[in-house]
């Protein structure tokens, strides 16, 4: 089986130098998007799964009022930045509404956030977030998560619906998915483990995506281990899987049909 390694170039300029490959051979410019897709969905659920840490800082066992009032001082500790209003069970969080730090886990916050704690037993916790215009300078998601521990396993499962648009060229997405993250190696605050489910419908149609032993750091525009099995809107199945080469690289092999395309991703993450 061949293998490339190819630096990443604009996919527009792809698709125009790109010939038409046989209908089981993989082509760059489908290697590419599918990299590009990817990286994108991923970043959106980043986005939000940082906001949704934060917000795990509270006694479990309690009432739900004490819950979301513990959130709001641990929040407002973390992030000056934040106008916090609590009703009940309720914050309503706008990040860069004030003064101060906005930087949690490497993620610089703008936007409004709002977490209701609806269930606070041992043994079974229901976090419910809603995002609009939630932003970390690079990716836009506005839309809805639950979120429910096991404690046991230390572990969290987020469903979520989310919208999203890529700040730098207004790409958008809008996708659900069904994912289980726990903390990396390193803590919480370096990056998540993940498995799970998610799909998306862009401009190109709707993406599927089985996540398997991801691990993602919140600094990163792509994970450094693990693999995704994508399937295209042409319901071609892709793998992507990731290898960290330093600490600013990582390499991405895209595998599919009868050939391997490899992409070396710096942090900036530009494709």
């Amino acid at each position: 089986m061949r293998r490339d390694v190819l630096p990443l170039v604009p996919i527009v300029l792809l698709l125009a130098l790109t010939g038409c490959p046989a209908d089981d051979e993989l082509s760059y410019s489908e290697a590419a998007q599918a990299l590009d897709e990817a990286s994108l969905a991923g970043q959106a659920s980043d986005v939000a799964a940082g906001t949704v840490e934060i917000s795990t800082n509270f006694t479990i066992g309690g009432m739900v009022e004490a819950a979301a009032a513990e959130l709001r001082d641990f929040i407002a500790s973390q992030l000056p930045c934040a106008e916090i209003a609590l009703v009940g069970a309720t914050l309503t969080i706008v990040y860069g509404a004030k003064a101060g730090n906005c930087t949690y886990a490497g993620q610089t916050y703008s936007g409004t956030h709002t977490v209701t704690v609806s269930r606070n037993h041992p043994g079974d916790v229901l976090v419910q977030h809603t995002w609009t215009d939630l932003s970390n300078g690079r990716v836009e998601v506005s839309g809805s998560a639950d979120v429910t521990w096991s404690v046991a396993n230390g572990t969290r499962r987020v469903v979520h619906d989310l919208a999203w648009t890529r700040l730098r060229d207004g790409k958008t997405g809008h996708g659900t998915g069904d994912r289980t993250q726990g903390a990396l190696p390193g803590g919480i605050l370096e990056g998540i483990s993940v498995d799970g489910t998610c799909s998306w419908t862009g401009a190109a149609g709707t993406w599927g995506l089985d996540i398997d032993g991801v691990e993602a750091r919140w600094v990163d525009p792509v994970p450094q281990a693990g693999a995704y099995v994508l399937t295209t809107p042409s319901l071609k199945t892709l793998t992507l899987s990731f290898a960290r080469v330093d600490a600013d690289t990582i390499r991405v092999t895209v595998s599919g049909g009868a050939r391997d395309y490899q992409f070396d991703v710096s942090r900036t993450g530009t494709l």
